[in-house]
Formats: structure tokens, C-alpha cells, sequence
């Protein structure tokens, strides 16, 4: 997911990054190895019947996953092209998922309506509420993530992923935004001089392991493509998120901490019911 745009209104294209990985990239053991990292996030919920949102949808694999499982599934992207993106992976998984899309930013209280009036309980709530890597792209990852979880039912989940805090964090935002403000050519040769230096970094950091070896079913060119690019780019600890929450009415279960310093901590939050 993007957001409604930093003050420039400047931008990474998420959805033409996820055609292009659906199209060309998606592959059957992709799907497998996504639905494994699904499953592991998933350990302790049940979800069949349960209704799920996915905030930045994306290419669309954790609502096939989540229909898979027996969700009730609704999806919201601000990027319009991530629609063709979920149509390209539905199709290599051979699902014939048919759910309610919603166009928008979580930021825009029009969305949220719009959101609330798609609950499958008709109640404006949802069981689980999903942001995988969308929140921290907003431009305003707090907000996002309050407007997140005021979706979630009492007793109810919020799963969200989450860019950990690193030394060299402010530096990659710079990196980010001139890839966002570049012409194409430019962009395209900032990300194969990166290639290297980022594969070799990743090879060491994770214990020498294939650094083109991906999880949650990525390929390495796209996922660097979306890491180079993604801006606006923000990030925190698992701690500064359960803080901002609250002790009161949330409560941090699962933890699965980042393979590399600058990836994405996955938290599952628990809704304090009543």
C-alpha cells in the first residue's frame, strides 16, 4: 500500500511492482512457501468463518491465503493497479477468489467508512485486520495504525509487520526518496548498482545463507525493487508499537523478529475483549 502522498506527492508505484512479480515471478512453490509464512503467522488463530481485512493487499497473497483457510476476506489498496496484481496471482493459484476491494488510503476517513460498511457482520468491525509492510509506507505510520486498529473487533487481531529501526534506517530514506523524485533510467541503474552491495549484506547478515533465496514467497529482484523504492518509508520497534496501543486494550502475543536489521518485525496483537 501507498499513502495519500508525502507534501510533493512523490510516491513508489507498489502496484506495478506487484504486476510484474505476479506476472513473471509467481510461481507454484512461491505460493507454497507463502502459504507456509501464512500459516506460521496464523499458528494460533482460527480463521475460518472469521472476517479479514488486508490493509495494502499488494499482489494479493494473504487474501488468497486467508480465503484459502475459510476467511470471509475484504481488501483495500490505495493503488489502483494492485487489482490486476491479486488477478495475475489468483490466477497462477488456480483460486477463484471474489471478494469487496476498497480503493483508498486507511488515512482517508472516507475509506474507513467505506471499510466499516464492507464487514461481512455488517457490524463495522472485523476479526482480523492484516497490514503487512503497508502502514510504515503511509507518510503517517501512527495514524495508520490507530485507523487499523479501530477496525478490530473486541477479541479480535491486528497483524501488522512493521520496518525495524536500524543505524543506517535514515540513510535508506534518503536513498528511497531520490529514488521516488529520479526519471526511470535513473531508478533503474540506482537499483542494479544496489544489487550487489545488498546481496552480499544480506549473504553475510543472515549467517551466509543464498541471499537470492527468498521468504513468504518473494522473489529477490522484486522484493529489492520495493525495498529500494518504497517511500515514504517509516519504522519501529515492537515495543513503541505496543506502547502506542496501549496495555488496556491491546496485548502483544506473537513476535517473529526480522532476518535482516532493517526488515520487518511481525506482531500479532490481541483485542482486549469487552
Amino acid at each position: 500500500m501507498s499513502s495519500p502522498g508525502p507534501a510533493d506527492g512523490k510516491q513508489f508505484d507498489f502496484g506495478e511492482n506487484w504486476i510484474s512479480f505476479a506476472g513473471r515471478a509467481l510461481t507454484p512453490q512461491r505460493l507454497e512457501e507463502a502459504a507456509r509464512a501464512f500459516q506460521r503467522l496464523f499458528d494460533r488463530i482460527e480463521l475460518r468463518g472469521k472476517s479479514f481485512l488486508d490493509i495494502g493487499f499488494g499482489q494479493g497473497l494473504s487474501l488468497i491465503n486467508a480465503h484459502r483457510e475459510g476467511a470471509v476476506v475484504v481488501g483495500t489498496d490505495i493503488n489502483p493497479k494492485c487489482r490486476e496484481a491479486l488477478r495475475r496471482s489468483a490466477a497462477v493459484a488456480g483460486s477463484g477468489i471474489d471478494c469487496p476491494l476498497v480503493e483508498g488510503s486507511i488515512l482517508d476517513p472516507l475509506t474507513q467508512e467505506r471499510l466499516r460498511a464492507a464487514s461481512p457482520e455488517g457490524d463495522g468491525f472485523y476479526d482480523v485486520v492484516h497490514a503487512w509492510g503497508s502502514l510504515h509506507h503511509t507518510g503517517a505510520m501512527w495514524k495508520a495504525i490507530d485507523a487499523a486498529a479501530a477496525l478490530v473487533r473486541p477479541g479480535g487481531h491486528l497483524i501488522l509487520a512493521i520496518y525495524h529501526p536500524h543505524w543506517s534506517s535514515p540513510g535508506w530514506s534518503l536513498i528511497k526518496w531520490a529514488h521516488v523524485h529520479a526519471s526511470p533510467p535513473l531508478r533503474k541503474l540506482l537499483e542494479w548498482t544496489l544489487l550487489p552491495p545488498i546481496a552480499v549484506a544480506k549473504w553475510l547478515v543472515t549467517g551466509f545463507r543464498n541471499p537470492f533465496r527468498q521468504d513468504r514467497g518473494m522473489d529477490f529482484y522484486h522484493d529489492l525493487v520495493d525495498w529500494i523504492g518504497g517511500y515514504p518509508y517509516e519504522y519501529a520497534t515492537p515495543a513503541q508499537i505496543a506502547r502506542h496501543l496501549g496495555s488496556e486494550d491491546w496485548q502483544l502475543g506473537a513476535v517473529f523478529p526480522p532476518q535482516v536489521p532493517t526488515g520487518c518485525s511481525e506482531m500479532v496483537f490481541a483485542r482486549v475483549a469487552g
